[in-house]
């Protein structure tokens, strides 16, 4: 499996007893899908075969086959699970996976021309955000990733349209404030 083809579903982040079960983090829709896609492996192409075993906060607990002690488990620590891109299930209209936005140009609502392109997708918490890279200054910028924002994602195609790259918030407020006084 190459590395283009790989999709990471998850980080091994800690341990969970003595016994050699682990924590992972999981980045699939549902967390406890993880052990849903059969053999998953590390960025090496080592193999694991994974059971989701119970949850741990907001963490999952996986016991991984083979690994039957707290030492062994504690090696596997910063570990990304990954399986092949074939694996994943089609997609609706509409939906798409956060990865493939990564590298997609960017053009502005109402114009032909490209203005960057999109380097990261994050989520802090409250929603898809956007990093784009713009080609005028190279400055980057982060904007919502929801339909006021970014109307139209065309991956065949490979661009968004997006309503404004400025966001501007407290360029906002800065002109508010200097007009009252």
């Amino acid at each position: 499996m190459t590395n283009a083809k790989k999709v990471c579903l998850g980080k091994i982040v800690g341990v969970h007893g003595i016994r050699g079960e682990v924590k992972v983090k999981s980045y699939t829709a549902k967390d406890t899908d993880i052990d849903k896609y059969g053999l998953v492996e590390d960025k090496l192409g080592k193999k694991f075969e994974i059971k989701v075993t119970g949850h741990s906060k907001e963490l999952l607990r996986v016991k991984i086959k083979g690994i039957d002690d707290r030492t062994t488990a504690e090696s596997l620590r910063g570990i990304e699970l990954y399986i092949d891109r074939t694996q994943l299930p089609d997609l609706e209209e509409e939906e798409y996976y956060l990865d493939d936005l990564v590298g997609l140009d960017v053009k502005q609502a109402g114009e032909d021309k490209v203005v960057g392109q999109v380097i990261g997708v994050y989520n802090f918490g409250a929603g898809d955000v956007l990093e784009l890279r713009l080609k005028e200054d190279n400055r980057q910028e982060m904007i919502p990733f929801s339909k006021a924002y970014v109307p139209e994602v065309n991956i065949k195609e490979g661009y968004i349209i997006v309503e404004s790259v400025l966001m501007n918030f407290i360029d906002e407020e800065e002109d508010e404030a200097g007009a009252e006084g």
